[in-house]
């Protein structure tokens, strides 16, 4: 969702000036992590976040489509009250957290956890004991984090070796911000 309450799920809009800002202040808060990789989702707004990061720390991004963000299919570009209006049901099934829904005829929550696992193992793989930024979206993030309570451009810290525990990822309790 952008900062207009609207959902994007893959759209492919820019990052904004806003995000910009954000992601300029994050460089500076990583400038001491001693990060050896840039990876990001290949959506435009990851992809730029990571330009602006590799920039600061002197990286070049990789991208890495698994990390995308859910597919909303039909849902993107549309806020909560015109969703609910249109797919009451669908969207009351979405927000109890359902792992079968998939939001406006897109992917399921299971299709997208299973996707982010493998893009994160592969990461893993091919930087093997390294420390890593990878830029991706707040329901990918959720979709293997799922209690992380992340505001724009911040950071999570995740060790690879957690990556196995990431298959059996609990459903998000009911009523918790899609």
């Amino acid at each position: 969702m952008n900062a207009a309450g609207l959902w994007q799920g893959q759209a492919d809009p820019p990052l904004s000036a806003a995000g910009r800002a954000q992601a300029r202040r994050l460089a500076g808060a990583l400038r001491l992590a001693e990060l050896e990789a840039v990876v990001s989702s290949d959506l435009a707004r990851a992809r730029e976040t990571a330009a602006i990061l590799g920039d600061a720390l002197g990286l070049a991004p990789a991208a890495e489509p698994g990390l995308r963000e859910l597919d909303v299919g039909a849902w993107s570009g549309l806020g909560h009250a015109e969703i609910a209006r249109l797919w009451p049901d669908e969207y009351a099934r979405f927000r109890a957290g359902c792992e079968e829904t998939r939001p406006g005829g897109g992917e399921t929550r299971r299709e997208l956890r299973a996707r982010v696992v493998a893009a994160l193992r592969a990461v893993a793989a091919r930087w093997p004991g390294r420390r890593v930024a990878v830029v991706f979206h707040s329901g990918a993030i959720r979709s293997v984090a799922p209690h992380a309570k992340l505001g724009h451009a911040e950071g999570l810290w995740l060790d690879a070796a957690g990556l196995s525990a990431c298959e059996d990822v609990p459903r998000r309790a009911s009523g918790e911000a899609a």
